[in-house]
């Protein structure tokens, strides 16, 4: 396994396998405010280094991520799909109802690639497209990536360009259970990043003493006039050497 790899695994986060395929997400973007989505496709009988077969990039808005995230783990998306499948349960053809539960579109304008010395050989955008749709066995799902030639709309949204095929295409069939994990997993990398983020931009500093030193003995010395009957109400204290470690002290030190 080479250093390359080794340093792109370390970004990854989960990874779903299906049969000669699989989607992986990543940490990489998170300061851009994208969740990473890579899909791909692979030959196992190719030659090591030359196996992959498809490969396709998905980007997916941070907020537009969470919302998605909260559908699939609050089970909305779930009824959502149950609900769907029920109605074409006695429908055929065209009377199918085969909206996504979930679609993203986007990509790379042809200017921009350009700028980045990325331009395709057709002059064309790059498009990209995720959804989630059922499949055709019951309880499970098609989790599909596509991407390849592309056209900006009227909204600056860029769409496939109609009529032409995908360059690449990662089809993934998975349950609701798997595609809980990788949102899920991938929700909670999110998190910690931006918890440490704050922190770090914060200027608070946090050291963890596992070891905190602990107030000594309080040190007493009792003066008594030797003429006199023994008195307890008549001693004085001397309190030295005590060291005000307490928690309230380490919250005024994060302030």
């Amino acid at each position: 396994m080479n250093n390359n790899y080794d340093e792109r695994n370390k970004l990854q986060i989960i990874r779903i396998d299906a049969r000669n395929c699989f989607v992986e997400t990543k940490s990489d973007y998170f300061h851009m405010g994208k969740i990473h989505f890579e899909f791909a496709t692979y030959d196992s009988n190719k030659p090591q280094g030359q196996r992959q077969t498809n490969h396709v990039h998905i980007f997916i808005d941070i907020p537009e991520f969470l919302c998605l995230t909260h559908e699939a783990l609050s089970g909305m998306l779930h009824a959502r799909a149950r609900n769907q499948r029920a109605f074409n349960s006695d429908k055929k053809g065209n009377d199918r109802d085969m909206t996504p539960l979930y679609e993203s579109l986007g990509g790379t304008s042809a200017e921009r690639l350009a700028k980045q010395g990325r331009s395709r050989a057709d002059g064309k955008s790059l498009s990209r497209r995720v959804k989630l749709i059922l499949s055709n066995d019951a309880d499970s799902y098609l989790f599909i990536a596509d991407s390849g030639p592309g056209q900006t709309n009227k909204t600056g949204l860029i769409v496939p360009l109609k009529g032409a095929e995908p360059e690449n295409h990662v089809s993934i069939k998975v349950n609701w259970k798997s595609i809980n994990k990788i949102l899920r997993m991938t929700e909670v990398h999110y998190q910690a990043w931006l918890a440490a983020k704050y922190v770090s931009e914060s200027g608070i500093s946090i050291t963890l003493n596992s070891q905190k030193q602990q107030p000594k003995p309080v040190q007493e010395t009792v003066t008594q006039n030797p003429s006199q009957k023994p008195n307890n109400n008549t001693f004085s204290k001397s309190i030295a050497n005590i060291n005000p470690v307490s928690a309230d002290a380490d919250i005024e030190e994060m302030f």
